[in-house]
């Protein structure tokens, strides 16, 4: 099993930090008035369901940096592991007042993470066999996409790029902002390519004569092109017509009832909104 232990970066820790004090802007009024300072606990995180564990080591720094606070961990399970009800994940030993502090801020990464890490590994088998690489899309929480990203990877599939400032990815919309045509398009992108050096280009299609048109005008400029909400016979269609020009994307609607369909076509990469987009969090609890 991949090793997922070194993944904490240092903008998921500026991250953690903004989630820190969004949650206690200045004290944890509760606890200073409930629990004394110099009490000392263990808080366990418990697994209360089955699914794959993501972000464990970044729920863990949360209690590290909660005012600086020095905690000691023992951690049973890593990341990309598959848990089950009632496993013990691990264990943080520190103050209380730090531990109650960090508990739902902790929690909910974890909880989030390992969510998405367990529906995409959900899409991942569910591809098994094909040539198709499942990918994640720019449709994260806002603020939480190093996170996301990660947990998609640790679920098994690929990411889509970053931002905005990572590739180009043409939709229906800079087409439409080019009075539907592709073929203007293309001669932008050759324009600008004569002046600032080559980076990665994704076309989405939303019809076979696009595609065609690429076909025609786009060698040397497009690296990939999306099929956009296509029915599957006619991505099997265009999956032909492309006979290996470029790599190929099928997006759009797809889900674990159908996704299967959509890899037997042949094509490259299956992207997946709902990875991030609908997380519905695994249940995990931190037992004090």
């Amino acid at each position: 099993m991949k090793d997922y232990t070194q993944s904490i970066t240092d903008e998921m820790r500026d991250r953690i930090r903004e989630a820190l004090h969004e949650d206690i802007p200045t004290i944890d009024v509760t606890s200073v008035a409930t629990v004394s300072s110099g009490a000392m606990g263990e808080a366990i995180f418990c697994a209360k369901a089955d699914g794959i564990l993501a972000g464990i080591d970044i729920a863990l720094e949360v209690f590290s940096l909660v005012e600086g606070d020095t905690v000691g961990i023992e951690k049973h399970i890593n990341d990309g592991a598959t848990l089950k009800n009632g496993d013990k994940i691990a264990a943080v030993k520190g103050s209380l007042r730090t531990l109650l502090a960090g508990e739902r801020t902790a929690l909910n990464l974890l909880q989030r993470m390992s969510g998405i890490a367990t529906t995409t590994r959900k899409y991942v088998d569910a591809v098994h066999g094909t040539k198709a690489t499942i990918l994640d899309t720019r449709k994260t929480a806002p603020l939480l996409r190093p996170f996301d990203r990660y947990a998609v990877r640790t679920g098994g599939a690929q990411n889509h790029r970053y931002s905005l400032s990572d590739m180009i990815l043409v939709k229906d919309n800079h087409i439409a902002a080019n009075a539907g045509n592709v073929e203007t398009v293309v001669a932008k992108l050759k324009d600008y390519f004569s002046k600032e050096a080559k980076v990665k280009v994704e076309i989405e299609v939303t019809t076979l004569d696009q595609l065609s048109i690429l076909l025609e005008k786009g060698r040397g400029i497009v690296d990939r092109v999306m099929f956009d909400n296509f029915p599957i016979d006619d991505l099997a269609e265009g999956i032909q017509m492309n006979d290996d020009t470029f790599e190929t994307e099928a997006s759009g609607g797809i889900t674990l009832a159908t996704i299967r369909h959509v890899a037997e076509t042949g094509v490259d990469f299956i992207s997946v909104g709902a990875l991030t987009h609908s997380v519905v969090a695994l249940d995990i609890s931190l037992e004090m």
